[in-house]
């Protein structure tokens, strides 16, 4: 981030920040301004022509440009996106010399460069990836969609709204027209998949207009909505029957196209294996992995990093273990955390409030310490939500749903309590600290309010620098005094562990074949995470592979980072300067962010 930008942020913040400025000196900066603004110009233009393809990352971004339709969900969509960057990548290459360029420039210019080249790389497996598995399906995002993010602000958005749940006749068949194709190429998602998706598909479908219960989660929706505008009663009362008459006609038909695709198949799932089972599964794994982590590690050297991480961090919970007083094993001490009645909410809706309640307070308390150890927050609001009823069997166990562009939508922590009896109190502290503050929040949604870098870096992001952002932001709270009690301290071990088991569990599983049953007996052997939780996360890592290695790859860098600028800078560190050397640019590959964080250190000791 630019100086100016980072001071007028900071004005009103109680500790004053001492900015560093990481780019080229005033008459550098100044030779090369007219060709940095072009290409932010091109690359800006070149994401917009990108996001016209896709009329749901237009909701998503806050805009109301063919508000009216969903994706294209066919694999010839993905052909047209990566030929449309292909044109893109040679019309800047033509255009642009990265010499002629200033630092910021020569970044994006080579994170364009990388995300085409990673994107023409992926291509060739697109035929492998689920489309309907325990991680999510289109029977899931579209309610989310058209709840969270579709806005009815006239009756002409109502009508849109309308014109969306019947184009979602369109995407279930084209869904279902996949999954028959992958099948019929031997390409069939794993037996744990199919009953989760098929009751989440069906909760959608539970209430008026679809039968003679209160009305059905969209519904509901819908006619709150529609409520709220400003029109003629009689106009209102034509689009409810017309928002009915969508739902119980072509909105349907498309869901139970969709479970009919997903009972036809399944029969034909032999079991649960990794990505090594599938059609040139060794490659597909390997770019998994590429795409994950931003570097070239092996699965064998991600499965060895895994296992001395477990270990570490086995070390850590023994010493509170001791702390607490507890008289076993720490075996028996992850029992004794996942039984005793202490550590558990109330299996109903007043320990799901007071769940949501603890975790506002903690995401409060993290705000009020922010300012002595970040220069800049984020501007954007954060919300704790729990996840909907109607997808609480597909959605994981916590997520974070970014602000809109125009910043009417605030961050979302999103939380699933669907069994408050595998909730543990000792964890809230930890996840809300690495979906909310000073995790995702800060760093996502201030990506999307930085200036001067162009709209791809804004809105897009790499696994291991968000995921690693999150992951040391829980060891981070621990210095901010967000851990109020020793088993705070060890609920946040058990997330750090949890993530150390699954560089574990990814290779093991894609790469060393191992077995649904093998995974579950070494992640319940290692930490306290519940069952309900545990297998949960199991069939996400058989179902997205390489994903779960992302998190803790890049702890681990932005951690080797930060020691390297503590000892070389001595007593002129300043952690707030560090962290807004690792936020001021946004989400980088880990190469490029390590290049970042050296220049911030060469610009201290000048």
């Amino acid at each position: 981030m630019r100086l100016a930008l980072a001071l007028l942020l900071t004005s009103s913040l109680p500790f004053a920040a001492h900015a560093y400025e990481p780019v080229e000196a005033p008459a550098a900066a100044a030779s090369t301004a007219t060709a940095d603004a072009a290409l932010l110009q091109f690359l800006d233009a070149a994401f917009d022509e990108r996001t016209a393809l896709s009329p749901e990352s237009q909701t998503h971004l806050g805009l109301k440009t063919n508000y009216d339709r969903l994706d294209d969900y066919t694999d010839a969509a993905d052909v047209r996106e990566q030929e449309l960057a292909e044109r893109q990548l040679k019309d800047m290459r033509a255009r642009f010399r990265p010499a002629q360029l200033g630092e910021r420039a020569r970044v994006s210019y080579r994170l364009f460069e990388y995300e085409v080249e990673r994107g023409r790389e992926s291509l060739r497996f697109e035929k492998l990836r689920f489309p309907v598995t325990t991680n999510g399906s289109p029977a899931g995002a579209i309610p989310v969609l058209l709840i969270n993010n579709h806005r009815i602000d006239t009756v002409a958005d109502a009508e849109a709204y309308i014109a969306r749940l019947k184009d979602t006749n369109r995407v279930m068949t084209e869904v279902a027209a996949v999954m028959r194709t992958q099948a019929a190429a031997g390409v069939v998602p794993n037996k744990v998949n199919f009953a989760p998706a098929r009751a989440d598909a069906r909760k959608i479908l539970v209430g008026a207009p679809f039968d003679g219960g209160a009305d059905s989660t969209l519904m509901a929706d819908f006619r709150k909505k529609v409520g709220a505008l400003d029109a003629p009663a009689a106009v209102k009362e034509k689009l409810l029957a017309d928002a009915a008459a969508a739902l119980s006609g072509p909105f349907r038909d498309g869901y139970d196209t969709l479970i009919a695709a997903i009972d036809e198949i399944e029969p034909q799932s032999k079991g649960n294996f990794g990505v090594w089972n599938l059609p040139d599964g060794a490659a597909y794994y390997a770019d998994r992995l590429k795409g994950s982590t931003t570097t070239d590690l092996t699965a064998d050297q991600i499965n060895e990093l895994g296992l001395k991480q477990v270990a570490a961090i086995r070390g850590e919970m023994e010493k509170i273990k001791q702390e607490v007083g507890f008289k076993g094993t720490l075996e028996q001490f992850f029992d004794h955390i996942r039984t005793d009645p202490q550590f558990k909410y109330s299996n109903d809706d007043a320990g799901r409030d007071q769940y949501l309640s603890d975790a506002r307070a903690i995401i409060a308390s993290a705000m009020a310490t922010a300012p002595r150890y970040f220069s800049v927050l984020p501007k954007a609001g954060l919300e704790v939500r729990a996840v909907e009823k109607w997808r609480e069997g597909t959605a994981s166990t916590a997520f974070y749903n970014p602000p809109s562009a125009d910043g009417s939508r605030p961050g979302i922590y999103y939380v699933n309590l669907v069994d408050m009896t595998q909730t543990q109190k000792v964890q809230v502290a930890g996840i809300a600290a690495h979906e909310g503050a000073p995790g995702h929040h800060f760093q996502i949604a201030r990506q999307q309010e930085l200036a001067g870098i162009p709209k791809f870096r804004k809105f897009g992001g790499y696994g291991a620098y968000i995921e690693g952002w999150g992951l040391y932001s829980e060891r981070l709270a621990n210095e901010m005094g967000v851990y109020k009690t020793p088993y705070d301290r060890f609920g946040m071990l058990s997330l750090q562990v949890w993530r150390a088991i699954r560089l574990v569990l990814d290779t093991g599983i894609h790469s060393k074949r191992w077995t649904r049953e093998q995974a579950i007996a070494y992640f319940r052997a290692n930490s306290s995470v519940s069952d309900t939780d545990i297998a949960r996360e199991v069939d996400r890592y058989f179902n997205w592979p390489g994903q779960a290695t992302s998190y803790m790859v890049g702890q681990l860098k932005i951690k080797e980072l930060r020691e390297r600028a503590e000892r070389e800078l001595g007593p002129r560190f300043d952690i707030r300067e560090f962290h807004e050397a690792v936020l001021s640019e946004g989400a980088l590959p880990l190469s490029i962010l390590e290049e970042q964080v050296d220049r911030y250190i060469a610009a201290k000791r000048r």
